[in-house]
């Protein structure tokens, strides 16, 4: 089974039978104030400066996290991802919680994104799957619902 991710002008395809894929994970402004303050004032120059530092140090695609407290995370991931592509190509991979954020963020990003750390709690999956769907986006999903994370694989 391969997953499929593009951006405007590229593709990174996952799957066992090929090499990993190098994800840049340093767009988080969880345990970054700077990057933090910055987010929140909508000021993106270090985004796209870490975007364009993770690109040249080898990686396929980029997680975008906006997950700044008290913050619009839905403006602000929009900002984010639209800032990035503005400067590189690589494939997306969304990066929230709020299901307000992906409603705003799907629809602008160009290209087939992953969407990262969907649990499977029921009320989410039913607010989340159906946008995954509609935008053609792939997922990572988290093996944990409301009673936690499950011994049983199945």
């Amino acid at each position: 089974m391969e997953t499929v991710l593009t951006s405007k002008t590229k593709t990174v395809v996952i799957s066992p039978d090929r090499p990993f894929v190098i994800v840049g994970e340093r767009i988080n402004p969880t345990g970054r104030k700077k990057l933090a303050v910055e987010m929140a004032a909508l000021d993106m120059s270090r985004v796209r400066r870490d975007a364009l530092t993770q690109v040249a140090a080898g990686a396929h695609m980029l997680d975008v996290n906006a997950g700044v407290p008290a913050v619009d995370e839905a403006e602000l991931l929009v900002a984010a991802v639209r800032a990035i592509m503005e400067v590189t190509d690589v494939p997306l991979c969304l990066d929230s919680s709020v299901v307000e954020a992906l409603e705003a963020a799907l629809p602008v990003y160009e290209g087939k994104p992953l969407v990262n750390s969907v649990t499977g709690e029921d009320e989410r999956l039913e607010r989340i799957l159906p946008l995954v769907k509609k935008y053609g986006a792939a997922l990572i999903g988290m093996a944990n619902d409301e009673t936690g994370i499950s011994n049983d694989p199945q």
